[in-house]
């Protein structure tokens, strides 16, 4: 089947505003706690609500298509979204909280969903696409990441810096109501798999989960602290967020090209492997090696991080038989993966209170990027997830293409 241009554009429109919510905040951190008063504490569970809650709500999404339909779904989605930018732009601590525990729902339910429709409009093309898509995420994390200051700077105040982004979250909201069908879901016969119970018994879910959980922590390990471990080393303050501006806008490029890599193989397996090395070497270079290696590492560690994103994200819909599946592998993966990698900001935070050095945080995150290759290996293999006609999950040898 192909996938009309404009269906394709609308998504790439809503994929660009699951990151913003995320980007944003953290460069206006040190002027919003001068004016909320919020300690050091509160700010780092501030930073870390919006990735939990992205985990907590995204096995919502899978009920409610079944409920309403997937585009039904994705406009609740944006809707949740862009009331919750609004609400956060605010100096009570009730509603910043608020407003970024629901803007990580919206992410958590928008996200989860994205995958299941890419597997039933384009199903040949469902890892190519998501690289389309993953790069639209990446560039709406630059943007967010890149824009809050001038945007504060601009309108005059961090509040509304944050809530400009709902401007956009409302357009892609107004798009895809009008112009994508709302169709509401028919009745399938036949068995289908208990949700949840049944994929939490197959190991080959479990590999997907965990190398998402272990690729997004260092992600988000990336975002919150590098800056702040660059710094340790003597970098100024600006330059320590040039370079992580210039890893995300990297990331750009290789989520677009990693799955398009990916098929010169027989599985993912070595692209996987491939891209998860370049941030062990993006590591190295930024956190133990030379200054003069600090560029090359951040264009490594961007390679990498925006490579294995996307191919984690393919691995969705590559190990799904249909839709259906897709849908609740992606429920629980986006789920369970996205509340796992919330602790590895709060991890290296403690990491930090407790003054390890950075040679020892250099230690941590290779550990976890070699775990991440281990379930890259058993995850990336030729392998679909089903369900059998007694209604379990089952996972078949796909066999080489």
């Amino acid at each position: 089947m192909r996938m009309p241009l404009g269906l394709v554009l609308l998504m790439v429109l809503v994929a660009l505003n699951l990151r913003p919510a995320l980007a944003s905040l953290a460069p206006l951190l040190s002027r919003v706690q001068a004016d909320t008063g919020l300690s050091a504490a509160a700010i780092g569970a501030l930073t870390t609500l919006p990735v939990l809650c992205l985990g907590l709500f995204a096995p919502l999404a899978p009920w409610l298509s079944r409920r309403i339909g997937i585009e039904r779904t994705l406009s609740l989605a944006l809707l949740l979204l862009t009331l919750a930018l609004w609400l956060r732009a605010d100096e009570s601590s009730l509603r910043l909280f608020l407003g970024t525990a629901l803007a990580g729902a919206g992410i958590g339910i928008g996200g989860t969903v994205l995958p299941v429709l890419v597997k039933r409009d384009l199903p040949r093309g469902a890892d190519l696409m998501t690289g389309v898509y993953t790069m639209a995420l990446c560039l709406g994390g630059a943007l967010g990441a890149g824009l809050s200051i001038p945007l504060a700077d601009t309108l005059g105040s961090w509040q509304l810096s944050l809530a400009s982004w709902s401007a956009l979250a409302a357009l892609a909201l107004f798009c895809w109501r009008v112009f994508a069908p709302h169709p509401w879901p028919q009745a399938t016969a036949g068995p289908r798999a208990p949700v949840g119970a049944g994929l939490l018994r197959s190991p080959l879910a479990w590999q997907i989960t965990l190398l998402m959980a272990s690729q997004s922590a260092l992600a988000y390990i990336v975002f919150g602290w590098l800056p702040v471990l660059l710094q340790r080393r003597g970098l100024g303050e600006a330059e320590a967020g040039l370079l992580l501006g210039a890893s995300v806008f990297v990331q750009l490029f290789a989520a677009l090209a990693a799955p398009w890599l990916a098929r010169l193989g027989r599985d993912q397996r070595p692209a996987l492997v491939c891209a998860l090395t370049l941030v062990a070497v993006g590591f190295y270079c930024l956190l133990q090696g030379p200054a003069v290696l600090r560029w090359p590492g951040v264009v490594a560690l961007g390679l990498g991080q925006g490579a294995s994103f996307s191919l984690a994200l393919a691995l969705l819909v590559l190990r799904s038989a249909n839709p259906a599946v897709a849908g609740e592998l992606s429920g629980m993966t986006q789920g369970l993966g996205y509340c796992l990698a919330a602790l590895g900001p709060l991890a290296v935070g403690l990491l930090l209170q407790f003054e390890m050095s950075l040679t020892g945080i250099w230690l941590v995150l290779t550990a976890v990027v070699l775990l991440a290759i281990f379930l890259a290996m058993l995850a990336g293999r030729q392998r679909v997830l089903d369900v059998d006609t007694a209604g379990r999950f089952v996972t078949h040898d796909r066999g080489s293409r």
